[in-house]
């Protein structure tokens, strides 16, 4: 049974001020929660119907009702169990391969999309100003599904950070050298931009190459961002 200090507890991290409190987040869905039981994620509490219990040999789950799941869900549709995580402290690592930075993605849905992308390129790190979206915000957590969990994103002063980086920073922009006439590095940062304003004028003095999506319709005035960070990931990983 669920007690109305979890239920209090669990939909106070809706908000990114009681996630960074408690130092908690939300997962939920038995297709993302199989993905959780088997990452390095610490798992504080479990919440579960008698349907998912059956069916799973997890030990020290809560039994709720679906009434009980609907109290606490965020979802519409609750999905049979749900999970109370503790939060990873990411550190940036100096890794091979493509490191993408995000210069303040605003909409937890790009975030979420970008980070499926990633983990289906193989890209394993992802750097984000500190504005950007919070990496655990529940709709984040949602739509980035278990990608989540094999990706390592940190937040830092993106200037300071790319002060130092010795690898090329390619930047995505409207006008910019077409990506099908670019040859790129095996090691790169790539550098994606806020969805109204693009890459920021204090970022951009660390870009070494701008590369663009040739806009082979000449009607749509722009590309979703997490749709343009598929193509430039599929591509550069060609």
């Amino acid at each position: 049974m669920v007690t109305k200090k979890q239920i209090k507890l669990i939909k106070s991290l809706a908000f990114k001020k009681n996630r960074i409190k408690h130092q908690l987040f939300v997962v939920e869905g038995h297709k993302i929660v199989a993905e959780l039981l088997d990452s390095n994620y610490e798992i504080v509490s479990l919440f579960a119907t008698i349907d998912w219990i059956s069916k799973n040999s997890v030990n020290n789950v809560i039994q709720v009702t679906n009434s009980d799941l609907s109290r606490i869900s965020n979802q519409k549709s609750p999905n049979e169990v749900l999970a109370l995580v503790k939060i990873k402290k990411n550190q940036i690592l100096h890794l091979d391969g493509i490191t993408l930075v995000l210069d303040n993605i605003n909409d937890p849905g790009n975030l979420g999309t970008i980070v499926r992308a990633c983990d289906w390129f193989g890209v394993k790190q992802i750097i984000c100003s500190r504005d950007t979206v919070d990496i655990y915000n529940p709709k984040v957590v949602q739509s980035a599904m278990g990608s989540l969990l094999r990706i390592n994103v940190s937040y830092t002063d993106l200037s300071d950070y790319l002060r130092n980086v010795s690898k090329p920073i390619y930047g995505a922009y409207m006008h910019g050298d077409n990506i099908l006439d670019m040859e790129f590095p095996k090691d790169l940062c790539l550098i994606m931009g806020n969805e109204a304003h693009g890459i920021s004028t204090e970022i951009s003095q660390y870009i070494d190459y701008q590369s663009s999506i040739r806009n082979i319709g000449n009607s749509a005035e722009s590309l979703n961002v997490a749709m343009a960070t598929s193509i430039f990931l599929y591509e550069i990983s060609n």
